[in-house]
């Protein structure tokens, strides 16, 4: 699924509910719509005084256990509301910590993959984008299909309104199609430094459609955590001259790109806060998200498919006999391939991790937040960004870093730091 955390680039109007959805739930029904009647006083009196009043106690009894239940944090799980990432129970904390750290190394991992698949498929960026992008709706349909014979997948879940996926479907399609075609214009260092908006447009539309509040603290961690990977990504490149003579358009339609990530990301925590209301408070499978997101992704990707090619340089006409030499490529057998050397494992080890990586954050996602999971995944690129200045196989040349990369993780450091440092409440 096309997540802005991948390796590619990854205005409809939906009116969602602000607030009312993510509101504790009435912990029982009003005593006169739900015990009483509406009758006249009178026929009660065919009933005996103590008949009713030993009922009366019964029900107030029902009514604080009731209210036990939803107030109690041992069920936690019950209670659709939006949480900042903070953790209600020790165990609950453990399970984050454990996902985010898997989510880093896998993050870290998909970068660096990415990098070292794209050696043998330098002259196919494109077609790698495409495969994973169609074929990671197979996988995650046929994973969907074990679970539901598994009944770990309801028919509740399935049943859920498709037109959120949709939107995330629609939203991340359109991401792709906005950083395609604002990157044939850009420099390349300054496409990663323009996409850390992404962060900011979180925050934006968490507290739009979320109804989310973020302390000072957090907000000011947020900038400088995206100020310390602008800095790390761009420490190589003279900043000063990068956009000189660009036109505003392309910076401008990168930014709008992350924005439409952004808000597919942030649908995606909707969908599952909004699903465990509609569940009865049961847990959504991230496989439902995941299958039907990659779906509509998917039909508004081939929809965009003439269009994306064009930008790429590849007409419609040629874009099946590319897709042709892609795949040969990709699978590099029969006849030896000039410049496909590493294929087919170095493709198949990213497109398997890129795959568990899309899981796991989303897993993250549906644990604790959207902008939580996106502080943890800019952990992995000064990693990422070290990892590939060491000499790799296939990139044996390696380079070497500035000192300003070393600032910009120690911003990045900082900002976390800052983000989850304790502060008191009202």
């Amino acid at each position: 699924m096309g997540l802005p955390f991948t390796s590619s680039l990854n205005a409809i109007s939906f009116h969602l509910p602000m607030s009312r959805p993510f509101a504790l739930p009435v912990d029982a029904p009003s005593f006169r719509s739900g015990f009483l009647p509406h009758s006249p006083m009178g026929k009660w009196s065919r009933f005996p005084k103590s008949s009713i009043s030993s009922s009366l106690r019964n029900f107030g009894i029902r009514r604080r256990n009731s209210r036990d239940r939803f107030s109690s944090s041992k069920n936690l799980n019950f209670i659709p509301h939006a949480f900042n990432g903070d953790s209600d129970s020790p165990a609950k904390t453990k399970i984050i910590v454990v996902t985010s750290v898997l989510t880093v190394l896998l993050a870290t991992a998909n970068r660096v993959l990415h990098k070292l698949a794209l050696v043998p498929l330098k002259e196919y960026p494109f077609f790698l984008a495409q495969f994973t992008t169609f074929g990671y709706v197979i996988v995650y349909f046929s994973l969907l299909y074990l679970r539901r014979r598994a009944n770990i997948v309801t028919d509740e879940m399935i049943s859920l309104p498709k037109s959120r996926f949709m939107v995330v479907g629609f939203l991340e399609a359109l991401g792709i199609a906005a950083g395609m075609a604002s990157a044939a214009s850009l420099p390349g260092p300054a496409i990663p430094i323009l996409s850390q908006t992404f962060l900011v447009w979180q925050l934006v539309f968490s507290v739009l459609l979320l109804g989310r509040r973020y302390s000072l603290n957090q907000i000011a961690g947020c900038v400088i955590i995206t100020a310390g990977v602008a800095v790390a990504v761009g420490s190589g490149s003279n900043a000063g001259q990068m956009l000189s003579g660009v036109p505003p358009l392309w910076p401008a339609l990168m930014v709008a790109s992350s924005a439409f990530q952004a808000g597919a990301s942030i649908m995606k925590e909707f969908i599952f806060i909004d699903a465990a209301t509609r569940l009865g408070g049961k847990s959504l499978d991230i496989f439902v998200v995941n299958s039907f997101g990659s779906g509509f992704q998917a039909l508004f990707v081939l929809l965009f498919l003439p269009l994306l090619s064009n930008m790429k340089g590849i007409s419609v006409a040629k874009l099946p006999s590319y897709l042709m030499h892609g795949a040969g490529c990709f699978l590099n057998v029969g006849a030896k391939r000039p410049g496909c050397g590493g294929a087919p494992l170095l493709p198949l080890l990213y497109v398997i991790t890129n795959l568990s990586f899309n899981i796991t954050l989303l897993s993250l996602v549906k644990k604790s937040s959207a902008v939580i999971s996106s502080l943890v995944v800019m952990l992995s690129v000064p990693v990422s960004i070290y990892i590939l200045s060491l000499p790799l196989p296939y990139l044996p040349q390696g380079a070497t870093l500035s000192p300003l990369f070393l600032t910009g993780s120690l911003m990045l450091v900082l900002g976390l730091a800052l983000y989850y440092s304790p502060q008191r409440t009202k």
